[in-house]
């Protein structure tokens, strides 16, 4: 295809990135009732069975950016999500984890996400979501990898 030529409909870049929009849109809004957001999701998931972490484990985990974490963070902690302890392997750090609030509303949350995931694959056969999977799982072995060598110093 010319360079000329290029129709982003032909393409699963395009794709992902509505999907991923309109994903985060809709997860907002049925969210927000239990008052969470997508993009509380990996902090929740990382600390939804009582576990503690420090700042900077849970944006490595995220795979976000220190700020970006420690805006989320404060604002989970003047909604009541989060709660802060003193780490006692660095006097400098915290860890964070859910207050009984969180962890009493997750099992909502969780729900409202498998239904969210039932209502996104509608008509497709439980092989075909399983084939769905697959693919997108090797997509994103394939993308982690060019994060990967896009974030090497160039020689």
């Amino acid at each position: 295809m010319a360079d000329d030529d290029w129709d982003p409909l032909r393409h699963p870049g395009h794709y992902f990135s509505r999907i991923a929009r309109a994903l985060t849109r809709i997860g907002d809004a049925r969210l927000r009732p239990l008052g969470f957001a997508t993009a509380q999701l990996p902090v929740l998931a990382a600390l939804k069975d009582g576990e503690a972490m420090s700042q900077t484990e849970l944006a490595r985990w995220a795979k976000v950016e220190q700020p970006s974490m420690a805006q989320m963070l404060a604002r989970m902690e003047r909604e009541g999500m989060i709660e802060r302890r003193a780490d006692p392997r660095d006097r400098r750090a915290s860890l964070v984890s859910l207050t009984a609030q969180a962890r009493d509303r997750l099992p909502a949350g969780r729900a409202v996400l498998r239904q969210g995931n039932a209502d996104m694959t509608r008509g497709l056969s439980s092989d075909e979501i399983a084939t769905l999977v697959s693919l997108l799982q090797r997509v994103l072995v394939n993308v982690e990898g060019l994060e990967a060598e896009d974030s090497q110093p160039a020689p």
